[in-house]
């Protein structure tokens, strides 16, 4: 197993959900502490408070990944007296750095609205509101016919040539390649100041832009040649389409029931529900956090009830008008993330070899409570 530190980690996060997807101005990426020290240990956090910070102590955490950006806005001081200021200190004390992801989460897949989507058993679920078009580009290598399989394989397994239900996807076509070598080379093929002529492969393949740095990486280190050719174009193609939210389907229940069901899902005691509960739900849209921007989009996609958090009074009241549904598990079943992303970050530096554990907080830290 190897050791790593946060920046190696990191990296593996951002492949999945890159800095790139989120919202414009949101707060996100290494807020405190450095990511240039070992890692051994992280913890997957919703809300940075400071009795989740003393979690980490005792669990000799050195790193956090928290969906909600603990330094949301601009700092003019930090009090070390204050509760904000007492878990700042406490983080630098202890060497613990904190990296945020918030809207770049929602709209990963496998994100914040994916595990929702999958708590609530939707099925066929698409995007609810697009907010991202991935830039597609392509790479073109030149290999010795003889190692054109296992290098088609290694970019694969690294994300190049994913097309919808398809991953691996290449075009190869045969060539005749031509090399001198100097008295310095040290060639995989031929001798040093002979022309060598090498029948060779070009493989092509298209990839999403924020997998580039991980495709050529894995290329480079597979390909036998000590200087490998490779060209990289960035498409025009219109790439997947990502963004907040999910919409799906469930079996036909009334909203009665399917309020229950939110319920027992996304593990809370209560939900406010704007609606006659004995009406038919089967399109179902969700969105973490605080939805009420989106209630429309979820009216035009064909939704008969709209899950999210933080609904206002006025904008339940536009709901009703419109005829759609609204059932309100608050803002804190954005804790699904925890264990989601937990078990992502372990699966993907497992693949690695990387030697660090993975954890969930398990501090309640939704501030309201129903009586």
């Amino acid at each position: 197993m190897k050791s790593v530190n946060g920046h190696e980690i990191i990296e593996l996060f951002e492949q999945f959900s890159p800095k790139s997807y989120a919202m414009e101005g949101d707060p996100i990426g290494l807020q405190i502490g450095s990511l240039n020290q070992r890692v051994e240990k992280v913890m997957v956090v919703l809300d940075v408070l400071e009795e989740v910070v003393d979690e980490a102590i005792e669990h000799g955490v050195q790193l956090i990944i928290a969906h909600h950006p603990p330094i949301f806005r601009p700092l003019k001081k930090i009090d070390t007296s204050s509760p904000a200021g007492r878990m700042i200190s406490k983080l630098i004390k202890h060497d613990i750095a904190v990296y945020a992801a918030h809207t770049n989460l929602d709209v990963a897949k496998g994100g914040v609205n994916d595990l929702l989507a999958e708590a609530l058993e939707l099925t066929n679920t698409e995007v609810l509101v697009p907010t991202y078009d991935a830039i597609l580009k392509k790479v073109a290598v030149f290999v010795p016919e003889e190692d054109a399989d296992h290098l088609k394989k290694v970019i694969g397994d690294a994300g190049a040539g994913a097309l919808g239900n398809y991953s691996h996807c290449t075009f190869s076509s045969s060539g005749l390649g031509e090399f001198l070598p100097n008295e310095e080379a040290t060639p995989h093929i031929g001798k040093p100041g002979k022309i060598e002529s090498v029948n060779e492969v070009k493989i092509e393949a298209i990839f999403p832009a924020h997998l580039e740095k991980k495709i050529i990486s894995a290329m480079i280190k597979a390909h036998p040649y000590e200087e490998v050719a490779y060209d990289v174009y960035q498409l025009d193609n219109k790439g997947e389409t990502l963004g907040l939210g999910r919409i799906g389907e469930v079996r036909e229940l009334t909203l009665g029931e399917f309020a229950e069901h939110v319920k027992y899902a996304l593990d809370v005691s209560a939900v406010r529900v704007v609606g006659d509960l004995q009406s038919k739900v089967k399109k179902v849209a969700v969105l973490g956090g605080d939805g009420n921007k989106y209630f429309t989009a979820a009216k035009m996609k064909g939704a008969d009830v709209y899950v999210t958090g933080d609904m206002y009074y006025h904008v339940a009241h536009d709901a009703m008008m419109i005829g759609l549904n609204i059932i309100d598990p608050g803002h804190n079943v954005e804790k699904v993330m925890k264990d989601g992303v937990a078990k992502k970050m372990k699966q993907l530096c497992e693949e690695k070899g990387y030697d660090v554990q993975f954890i969930s907080s398990t501090i309640h830290t939704d501030p309201f409570q129903f009586i």
